[in-house]
C-alpha cells in the first residue's frame, strides 16, 4: 500500500504541535531506567499520543508499536513503529537534531517512513514515490553519495562508548579507514545518508523504533540499510547503514574485523 505525502505531514504537524512548545523550555525530565540514564519527558508521550490517534483514524485496522505507550494489534500484516522523539538527550540539551521517526512495515518489510525535524522545519520522507525532503532550499529527491571507498567516507556513530569489549576494538581499528569520524545526533545522522552528506552510520543496541522510519528513506534514495552482519535491520540490533553497496560491504567487513 501507499502512504500520501500529505498524512506523512500531518503526523509530523501533529507531533510538532506537541513537541515544539516544549523544545528549550527546561520540562521535567523523567528516567526510565535505574541504575542508567534513560530520559524521557512529556514531548515524548504526548507526541506520541498525538501520532498514535492520527494512525488510528485513518487505518484503524493496522498495528502500532510505539516507544513510549506500547504495542496494539502487531500481528497484524500492517504495523506502524513511532518514536515521537528519536534523541532524547539532544532535546533536553537544546540540540536541534533529534526528530520524530514513523515508519510502516508490511509482513515485517519497512515500506514507508518519515524523520521530522520540526526546529529546522525539515521533513525525510519515504513512500512507493522515492525518498524525498521538504525544508529549507525547497523540496527535492534523496539520493546518496556514490563514495564506495573508506578512505572517503565521513562516518557517523552515537558514541564509541556503546560498542563493548572486542567490539570497541574493531570500531577503533574501523574508524582509522575512514577520512572523518563524528559523534551524536541519532536519527539525523541516518538522514544525512539519505541526503547525500554523510556516507555511514553503525551504531549498536538499536530498537525497532529507532530505524524502522529510516530503512526506507535510505534505502529508496540508493542506500544500504542491515545490521552489522548483513541481516534485516528491522528488529533493531547493531546497525550499519552505507551510501552504496560497496561501501556498506567495506563497512561490514571492518566491523567484523
Amino acid at each position: 500500500m501507499d502512504i500520501s505525502t500529505d498524512f506523512m505531514r500531518r503526523i509530523a504537524h501533529a507531533a510538532a504541535a506537541e513537541t515544539l512548545p516544549r523544545f528549550r523550555s527546561q520540562g521535567a525530565v523523567a528516567n526510565k531506567e535505574a541504575g542508567s540514564f534513560d530520559p524521557v519527558t512529556e514531548a515524548d508521550r504526548e507526541a506520541e499520543r498525538a501520532i498514535r490517534a492520527l494512525i488510528s483514524a485513518e487505518y484503524p485496522e493496522h498495528g502500532i508499536l510505539g516507544e513510549e505507550h506500547g504495542s496494539q494489534n502487531i500481528t497484524n500484516r500492517y504495523v506502524w513503529v513511532i518514536d515521537p522523539i528519536d534523541g532524547t538527550r539532544a532535546f533536553i540539551s537544546g540540540l536541534p537534531v533529534w526528530g520524530t521517526l514513523v515508519g510502516l512495515t508490511a509482513d515485517g518489510d519497512a515500506v514507508a517512513g518519515m524523520m521530522s525535524q520540526p526546529f529546522t522545519g525539515e521533513l525525510f520522507y519515504a513512500n512507493a514515490s522515492g525518498s524525498h525532503y521538504e525544508g529549507p532550499g525547497g523540496p527535492r529527491r534523496l539520493s546518496t553519495r556514490k563514495t564506495t571507498d573508506l578512505a572517503q567516507a565521513t562516518l557517523f556513530t552515537t558514541t564509541p562508548a556503546l560498542f563493548k569489549g572486542e567490539a570497541r576494538k574493531r570500531y577503533d581499528q574501523f574508524e582509522t579507514k575512514v577520512q572523518l569520524a563524528r559523534y551524536g545526533t541519532d536519527c539525523y545522522a541516518f538522514a544525512m545518508v539519505a541526503a547525500g552528506c554523510v556516507d555511514i552510520v553503525a551504531d549498536p543496541g538499536l530498537k525497532p523504533y529507532d530505524i524502522v522510519a529510516l530503512i526506507p528513506i535510505i534505502e529508496k534514495a540508493g542506500g544500504v540499510v542491515t545490521t552489522f552482519e548483513g541481516g534485516p535491520a528491522e528488529k533493531g540490533g547493531d546497525i550499519l547503514a552505507a551510501a552504496t553497496p560497496e561501501l556498506h560491504a567495506a563497512a561490514m567487513a571492518a566491523l567484523r574485523g
